[in-house]
C-alpha cells in the first residue's frame, strides 16, 4: 500500500513578508513536523506547485531550508505562481523531462506517479500565465508514461484541475487544454485519480469518470462563494495537507487540517 502525503499552494514569501497576515514559513513548517511526527512512513511527499507567491530566488531558498527537515522523501512541482528558470536554479537536483519541463514518473509497486508541470509559461503574462496548459511536447510526454505504465494504475498530479470546480473566478484559469488532456487520457484507460492543487479548497468528485481529489493550502484558503469572480481574494482557514493510499481495490483519500488536529480522544 503506497501512501501519498500531499501539500500544495504553499505560496513562500521572503522573510519579513506576510499574505493575509499569515505567515507562509511558519505554517509549513508545522505542517511538516506534523508529517514528520504522524507520517514518517510515507513513500512520498508530494508538494503540488506555487511553491512560492512570487517566483522569486530567496523565497525559493527559504522553501529549500525548510524541506530539508522532511523526514520522508519529496518530490516538486510548479504551478502558476512559480518561475520555473528560478526554481530549477535553487532546486538544481529536481528531475525535469528532455525539454526542461518539471515533470517526472516514479514508479511503486502499486502504482506509477506522473508528476506534470502545467505552467503556462514564459512569457509570465497576467492573467495568461495563471491559466494551466499542456503543451504538444508535454502532452507526447504524458501519452508516453500512460503507455509504459504497464499494469500499474496511474495518479495524475497536476497543479491545475483539468475541469471545472464551481468557482466562477478560479474556473477561468484552469488548464485550458482540458479537451485534450482527458482525450489522452481516456484512450489510455489506466487513470485510476487525479490530483491537483490551485483552488486552495478541499474538493472531491469525479470528471468524465474519474476521480479527482484537489487539496487546500498550508496557508490561505478561497472564499466559499461560487459566484466571485476575482481569483485572488483568500481567507484566513486552518492549514491542510492530503494524503492518499492505494490500497488493493482502489484509491483512498483522507485531508488533514493539522494546525487543528489533536491526537488524544475522549470517549463520547
Amino acid at each position: 500500500m503506497t501512501k501519498f502525503i500531499i501539500f500544495t499552494d504553499l505560496h513562500m514569501v521572503p522573510e519579513g513578508m506576510a499574505i493575509i497576515g499569515l505567515d507562509p514559513y511558519r505554517r509549513l513548517a508545522n505542517g511538516i513536523a506534523h508529517v514528520n511526527r504522524d507520517h514518517a512512513d510515507a513513500d512520498l511527499v508530494i508538494f503540488a506547485g506555487d511553491l512560492t507567491h512570487g517566483g522569486d530566488r530567496p523565497s525559493y531558498e527559504r522553501l529549500k531550508e525548510l524541506l530539508g527537515r522532511l523526514a520522508p522523501p519529496g518530490a516538486m512541482m510548479i504551478g502558476n505562481h512559480d518561475r520555473r528558470e528560478v526554481f530549477l536554479q535553487v532546486f538544481s537536483d529536481v528531475a525535469t523531462d528532455e525539454n526542461g519541463f518539471v515533470q517526472r514518473v516514479i514508479d511503486f509497486a502499486d502504482c506509477r506517479a506522473v508528476l506534470l508541470d502545467t505552467l503556462f509559461a514564459p512569457p509570465y503574462d497576467y492573467p495568461t500565465s495563471h491559466a494551466g496548459y499542456l503543451c504538444a511536447r508535454r502532452l507526447a510526454w504524458l501519452d508516453q508514461q500512460l503507455d509504459s505504465a504497464g499494469d500499474r494504475a496511474v495518479l495524475i498530479f497536476m497543479h491545475h484541475p483539468p475541469h471545472a470546480t464551481g468557482f466562477a473566478g478560479i474556473d477561468m484559469i484552469r488548464l485550458i487544454n482540458d479537451d485534450e488532456f482527458y482525450a489522452l487520457v481516456e484512450r489510455h484507460g489506466n487513470v485510476r485519480h487525479i490530483f491537483a492543487g490551485h483552488v486552495h479548497r478541499t474538493i472531491s468528485g469525479s470528471s468524465r469518470g474519474i476521480p479527482f481529489s484537489i487539496f487546500k493550502s498550508p496557508v490561505h484558503q478561497q472564499p466559499m462563494p461560487f459566484d466571485i469572480p476575482d481569483a485572488s481574494l483568500s481567507v484566513d482557514e486552518p492549514a491542510a495537507y492530503g494524503i492518499a493510499l492505494v490500497t488493493r481495490d482502489g484509491v483512498l483519500v483522507h485531508t488533514e487540517d493539522y494546525e487543528i488536529a489533536r491526537r488524544d480522544g475522549t470517549v463520547a
